[in-house]
Formats: C-alpha cells, structure tokens, sequence
C-alpha cells in the first residue's frame, strides 16, 4: 500500500511516500480502508520531536473511511461499515496518511451513511480536544447534548481555529451563548458562520467590555488557544465556579494568574491534552461528538466556518507546511487521489 512514512525527525522534507506492506488487524482491532486523513498541529510536533516508533513512522492521527477486516474477538457485522477514526498514531506506527491503517475497534466510530468523509476525518482531536474544554468546569456538565448548556455562556478565545471551531459548533448544539473572538473581519464570519451567537474582534474591540456586556455575571466556560497572551483578559470575564481550559502552548510559554481575583469566583484553570485525559473522559467526548453528527449538528466548510483545503497523499509534506504556517480552516489529505 502507499504510506507516507519518515524515519527520522525534522522538518516535512523528512515525510517519504512508501511502498509498505498492508497492516493486518491484531486481536480487538480492525483495519479501514482510508478515503480521507485529517491534519494535526500535534502532527508536525511529533514529527519534529517525538522519535518514530520502531524506525519507522505513519503521521495523522485522525481520518476515515471503510472497515474491511477485523481481528480475533471483533465482530464481523463491522464489516464495510464507513467509519471515523481517532488517535491512529498516538503510541502506534500507524497513522492515517495512508491507504490503510490499524485500530483498536473502540477507535473506529460507525459514522453512518450521511455524513461524509471529510467532516469525519475533521472530527478525531479538534472535536474531542473542544469536547474536554467545554466539560471541565462546576458551572457546566461533562456531557453534552441539546440543551446541556441552556443559560450557559462560553467564551472561545480563537474562534476560527481548528479547536475553536468545534468548540463553537458543540456548545451551540448544547444551546449555550457563545462568544467567540478573532482578528479579523474574514475570521468574524467564519465563527459566526460556526454558530457564534456573538463575535469581538480582540485588535478592534476591548474583549473585556464586550464579553461582560453580554454576561454581566461572567462566563461560565473559556475555551482558550493561547493562555499567555490572554490570560489576563480570562481571569476579568470568569464567572462565579467558572472554568478556563487551556488547550494549545504558545512555544513555552508560561502563564500569570492573579491569584486573589480568581479565588473568589472559585474559578478553576485547566490544562487539555486529549491523547491524555481521563479514559472516562474520551468515552464520553466520543459518544457525544458522534451523537452530534448523528443529529447534522456539526459540519465542515464555508458553511460551517471551517473551509478546507485538501491535498494529495503525495502532498502531504505541502499539508504539514500549511498547518505549521497557520492556515484558517481544516487541512486534510485525500488519500485516494
């Protein structure tokens, strides 16, 4: 099969595309025939500091397509069923930039025949890591669903990334109120677009005042990209038991809380890997993001705030170029083309 594989760290130039053999499943696990692989910050990370495993490498950790064998204990019914895949890579030589790839069966979620594969290739670490964000305070549930986070408001620091995205989607399916921020007019319309009941745009606009006019009381969650830079303006708009979960690192960046302002709301701070949260914590993230899909609550595209930008498996050195460099919207890889 094609893979894209690289034995060594470094930049893209590393990523090689291979002839390698198909991977058969182990006991517990099955093997998907992939359509599409999504890209990952944490792609080019790992790439560039963490070493292959075994020698040899397959990046991306989320993607999907069609279940076309299975391992000793799987059920056979599985079979060619169009599935959404999670975490391929983490820990395993396996990835989804290839034509195939093996998971444990648990981490192949049946995506029905509606959705498509690009939205389910989108799905794996933003959404679950948007999920883990929006659940992790005493003013909000470690559920979602509709009307979850009825008379909620969360603020989503960076509301037209990959993360921030998903975690506009998701807690307006939850019915919250949600503010988002951005910086610029094109990133304003594509968090309203997300469903952003509100959008402040942090170069035009005092967030602070903004924020507070539509929650006077404060916000009951933040969902925040960059800590260091926005610190700050958090610990000013957290309401009472609220909960500001920091999910991405700005380079080594460290943080200053003031102490005393956040004692009295009992405010809490959290840090978010998704490869390590609590296993309850992944089922749930999930069940939920799938019952999302399930109900057309959450999508991909212009339509969805989050445009695509697509390229061949013999690309995806040009992909991890992209992701490092910033660009707005989902990268993915089409892995048939």
């Amino acid at each position: 099969m094609r893979a894209v594989t690289y034995r060594e760290n470094g930049g893209p130039e590393v990523l090689r595309v291979s002839d390698v053999p198909v991977p058969d499943p182990g006991p517990g696990e099955v093997r998907v025939r992939l359509a599409v692989a999504g890209v990952n910050p944490t792609d080019w990370k790992s790439r560039r500091g963490t070493p292959p495993s075994g020698g040899l490498q397959v990046p991306g950790q989320d993607g999907a397509g069609t279940v076309e064998a299975v391992g000793q204990g799987v059920d056979p019914a599985v079979l060619g069923q169009r599935v959404w895949v999670w975490e391929a890579a983490w820990q395993r030589p396996h990835g989804t930039a290839a034509e195939h790839t093996v998971v444990p069966v648990r981490q192949a979620v049946l995506l029905g025949a509606e959705a498509s594969f690009e939205l389910g290739a989108a799905l794996g670490i933003p959404f679950l890591t948007a999920h883990r964000c929006l659940t992790l305070g005493e003013a909000v549930p470690d559920r979602l669903g509709p009307g979850a986070l009825t008379g909620r408001t969360v603020l989503v620091q960076g509301g037209a990334g990959a993360v921030g995205n998903a975690a506009v989607q998701l807690a307006r399916w939850a019915d919250a109120t949600v503010i988002a921020t951005v910086s610029s007019p094109r990133k304003a319309q594509l968090a309203a677009a997300a469903g952003a009941s509100h959008v402040v745009d942090y170069r035009q606009q005092d967030v602070v005042a903004e924020v507070r006019k539509v929650a006077p009381k404060g916000v009951d969650a933040i969902v925040e990209v960059s800590a260091a830079r926005n610190a700050a303006v958090d610990a000013q708009v957290i309401g009472m038991h609220g909960a500001v979960a920091m999910y991405a690192d700005d380079g080594g960046a460290e943080v200053t809380i003031p102490v005393r302002a956040q004692m009295g709301p009992n405010a809490r701070w959290n840090f978010v890997l998704v490869y390590t949260e609590p296993a309850r914590a992944k089922v749930m993230g999930v069940e939920d993001v799938n019952a999302a899909v399930l109900d057309r609550a959450i999508g991909v595209g212009e339509d969805a705030g989050l445009p695509l930008h697509v390229f061949g498996l013999a690309a995806t050195a040009d992909a991890h170029r992209a992701v490092e460099a910033g660009a707005v919207g989902k990268v993915l890889i089409d892995v048939t083309a």
